[in-house]
């Protein structure tokens, strides 16, 4: 498989000025983690200051925490079968971050995307519980640097999201190549989900849930700064994110709470 990826600034990695708006989003989510569209905001110059003046706001009201609640609701699933061996509890703990920062994203930038559409704000949504935070994950691995065998198996894992954008790896499925047996047991654990092109059904479920939260949510957000001159470029990757890759990520994630449970 190309080992090209999304230009990003990992957690590691990350500045001053950057570090503590990661640091704000841990708090924001519940999450002792950065999701991919968020580093990849902060290799774009000035985007991730754009993005974080207009999520903090939502994110500190309760608001974004209850569109996360709306999306994942409005997903009902298949039923998983029992996962095939012991799976131990990290791999279960990974997955509710996962969760959690997907729906949160998926409506937060749903919400900011289709603001700056022209979409206008509706009746603020009443706010809801983050949550405590959640344990944090072990360091992420770098695609390039798995063995050939690993990096096919996600290779396989991505493909089945039929994603528009080839430089798009969901973080989680690469975060599980810290367990090597659970990610060769993946593709029939899911195979469920993917059962005559349920996939795309569900993504377009999690997709409608996010549009329905946007102007409730809208009306929490933050002014948007003077756009970046990177944001045309930022903006046609978060179309893919929030319309692809995030959407399809949470039914994912809920179908692997389950299973694991």
């Amino acid at each position: 498989m190309s080992t090209t990826v999304l230009a990003e600034i990992r957690e590691a990695e990350a500045p001053p000025a950057i570090a503590a708006i990661y640091a704000a989003l841990h708090e924001g989510i519940g999450i002792a983690q950065v999701n991919l569209i968020w580093r990849h905001a902060a290799a774009l110059p000035g985007v991730l200051d754009w993005l974080w003046a207009q999520a903090a706001p939502a994110l500190a009201s309760g608001a974004a925490a209850a569109a996360r609640d709306h999306i994942t609701a409005a997903i009902t699933l298949p039923a998983p079968a029992p996962t095939p061996s012991v799976t131990p509890a990290d791999i279960a703990e990974l997955v509710e971050v996962y969760l959690r920062g997907n729906a949160t994203n998926l409506g937060l930038l749903t919400a900011i995307l289709l603001r700056c559409q022209g979409m206008a704000p509706g009746a603020p949504l009443l706010p809801a519980p983050r949550g405590p935070i959640l344990p944090a994950p072990p360091p992420l691995p770098r695609l390039a640097a798995l063995p050939p065998t690993l990096q096919a198996q996600i290779s396989i894992l991505t493909g089945t999201h039929t994603l528009s954008d080839a430089a798009v790896v969901p973080s989680l499925y690469l975060h599980l190549a810290l367990w090597p047996d659970f990610l060769a047991q993946l593709p029939n654990l899911l195979a469920p989900l993917h059962a005559d092109g349920g996939l795309a059904h569900w993504r377009n479920a999690a997709v409608k849930a996010a549009r329905l939260a946007a102007p409730g949510l809208m009306a929490a957000l933050g002014a948007a700064p003077a756009p970046p001159p990177a944001l045309p470029e930022f903006l046609v990757r978060l179309d893919v994110f929030v319309r692809e890759v995030i959407p399809g990520m949470v039914p994912v994630g809920i179908f692997l709470r389950r299973a694991l449970a």
